[in-house]
């Protein structure tokens, strides 16, 4: 069975500890007030895809561990399809967020997705990091994203083409380390020399994107922080839903930048993952407008 979007990236159970006053110092130990087991890395996207009303697939390798039959189960839960081999261990994240900031400690077991099992998600769009770009089977639309390690492998080529990307999404730590630039508009503007689409994410102050030499910025949605874990991955989320409706590349930002603050004021990504009714009550209120084709469903 097909899918609009395959996400290629690590699936981890994350552990958020909530409610911590502080983050611990060495050799201090802190109470949360509530503990959350909910998914991460690439599982983050494709919630939020099918929250929006997409059909997605997390492509990831998953433990035969107690932990990946919980990750497993929980995805099918948000009606998310899971493709890839089964290992013995699944990826694990404790996430500490205090005072909008987090910290997070991670066992990776360090296996990796194969073309063969993306291949198998037939999906019409796949989101995929920098490094397994190779990956994405031919003809999908390809949304890249990056970590800061991808990030800083990157920016010491800096002249690889992305021309087969749709769009490259990444933040603006990411997009400086990637081109050695100072600020995220002189960042989108070295990356837009390498792809169709640049579009670099600046957190609480909003996105600034430049698609076919156009540069398009949009400002950032207030909201009161209490994690901001996978905010990014949801921004991606509703970029990949706007561009799939055909919307022009301001609404796109726009659409991502408010997805992505309604997630941060609840404990895990999960958690703040607003569903398509949420999301258009919250656009109402900001002037924002269906995409023609999601308004003709």
């Amino acid at each position: 069975m097909s899918v609009d979007v395959a996400c290629a990236e690590l699936a981890f159970l994350d552990l958020t500890f909530e409610g911590l006053e502080a983050l611990p110092r060495p050799g201090e130990e802190r109470r949360a007030t509530a503990l959350h087991r909910s998914p991460g890395g690439g599982a983050i996207t494709a919630v939020g895809a099918v929250r929006l009303g997409l059909s997605a697939a997390v492509v990831s390798p998953l433990g035969d561990d107690a932990e990946g039959e919980l990750l497993r189960g929980l995805l099918a839960a948000e009606g998310v399809r899971c493709e890839g081999r089964t290992i013995a261990r699944t990826a694990v994240t404790a996430v500490l967020p205090s005072d909008g900031e987090r910290a997070m400690a991670t066992f990776d077991h360090g296996e990796e997705v194969t073309a063969a099992e993306l291949a198998a998600a037939d999906a019409r769009a796949v989101v995929v990091s920098l490094p397994r770009l190779a990956l994405a089977p031919p003809g999908t639309a390809v949304y890249a994203t990056a970590g800061d390690a991808e990030a800083k492998a990157e920016g010491a080529a800096r002249s690889a083409p992305l021309g087969a990307v749709r769009s490259l999404i990444v933040n603006e730590r990411e997009a400086g380390l990637m081109t050695g630039a100072g600020s995220a508009e002189a960042a989108v503007r070295a990356l837009a020399e390498r792809t169709p689409c640049a579009v670099v994410t600046r957190g609480p102050d909003g996105a600034v994107a430049i698609e076919g030499g156009e540069l398009v910025e949009v400002p950032g949605v207030p909201a009161e922080a209490v994690d901001t874990t996978g905010a990014g991955d949801l921004f991606t989320a509703a970029y990949v839903w706007a561009d799939l409706h055909g919307a022009p590349l301001e609404e796109r930002l726009r659409w991502a930048v408010l997805y992505a603050s309604l997630s941060v004021h609840v404990a895990t990504a999960v958690a703040g993952a607003a569903s398509r009714a949420e999301l258009a009550a919250a656009a109402a209120r900001h002037g924002l407008e269906m995409p023609i084709e999601e308004k003709a469903r």
